[in-house]
């Protein structure tokens, strides 16, 4: 075998066993395949923790155990057309990306405990994950995509709020314990006691392990409940946003530039044709008067030499320019 016909069928290899491509119809029946021996082994593994299926045991056994070989083989795999993946390495580079990446290392926490770390089999669960990846909406922009967008966008003001959570859940824990601790010592025995109750009680979780029995902790309790209704829903309320800007953005971004008569929005989300154009590239090439650029909640004045980025928001008006 040459060369040449070596590195076709490798990389025939590896577009069969790329997930979410749905225009080649083996690769398709691959993704479907492997997510049906993730399903296999995941109930396999539940059930081997019934005692009523112990008759059929040994079967379950032989699921996992071929399951488990294919996923060993789809991982071999997956390192030896790593070279595909990444075409800007050379070959033992690019192994060694694709083996600490995210899809890679997950590859391997699902695997390891099969031979050695019995206890971690919950890390097969991680291999869902990889169902995902099949119901793309497109190659640039899904639905996952918009999660994580949201909250990398709304990263600060999440980190300020979660930050306020702990400094209310520490302080009311503290502040539990000195109340408590004379009249039940064997219940807030510790700092951490009172760490278990505010965490409950900020959550409204309420497991009613732990509780307040004096007057002033009932008080207090009373008042720590009503702050944590208010604080938690802080991060719900700041992702809830997101999420609709970034569908918003999403509509805008539907409007085609000959439905512009007059000024509209353009949003050059990932993949977009704008990106890394310049103004006056924009304005000679699709005859667009660009007026100015929401950028990370600024507005940028649209010079000539201004590059578009990524998630920029262009208003702009597709009327020809008179020159």
């Amino acid at each position: 075998m040459n060369q040449s016909s070596y590195e076709a069928k490798k990389k025939r290899v590896f577009d069969i066993i790329q997930i979410g491509n749905r225009n080649d119809l083996p690769s398709l029946l691959c993704d479907w395949f492997i997510v049906a021996l993730i399903f296999a082994n995941i109930i396999s593994m539940f059930m081997q923790t019934f005692d009523i299926f112990q008759p059929i045991m040994p079967v379950l056994d032989t699921v996992e155990l071929v399951t488990m070989v294919i996923f060993c083989i789809e991982y071999i795999i997956r390192i030896w057309t790593a070279d595909q993946l990444y075409p800007e390495l050379s070959k033992g580079k690019a192994r060694l990306r694709f083996m600490v990446s995210f899809d890679g290392i997950i590859d391997l926490c699902t695997i390891l405990p099969f031979f050695y770390l019995s206890g971690f089999v919950a890390f097969r669960m991680l291999r869902v994950g990889r169902i995902f990846h099949l119901f793309r909406i497109n190659a640039q922009y899904d639905s996952f995509n918009i999660i994580t967008t949201v909250i990398y966008e709304k990263r600060n003001q999440i980190l300020s709020s979660v930050f306020i959570i702990l400094v209310l859940m520490f302080a009311s824990s503290l502040g539990m314990y000195s109340i408590e601790h004379d009249a039940q010592p064997e219940v807030f025995s510790n700092a951490f006691s009172g760490i278990w109750w505010s965490m409950s009680t900020l959550l409204t979780v309420g497991y009613g392990d732990i509780y307040p029995i004096t007057v002033v902790g009932r008080i207090m309790a009373i008042c720590i409940a009503f702050f944590g209704v208010g604080v938690v829903a802080i991060p719900t309320g700041i992702i809830s946003a997101g999420f609709v800007e970034q569908y918003t953005k999403r509509a805008h971004s539907d409007v085609k530039l000959h439905d512009i008569k007059e000024v509209g929005e353009v949003l050059a989300e990932a993949g977009h044709e704008f990106i890394g154009r310049s103004i006056r590239e924009l304005t000679d090439e699709y005859e667009l008067k660009v007026y100015v650029v929401l950028r990370d909640g600024l507005v940028v004045i649209a010079s000539d030499n201004l590059e578009v980025k990524e998630n920029d928001i262009l208003i702009v008006s597709s009327e020809k320019i008179k020159k």
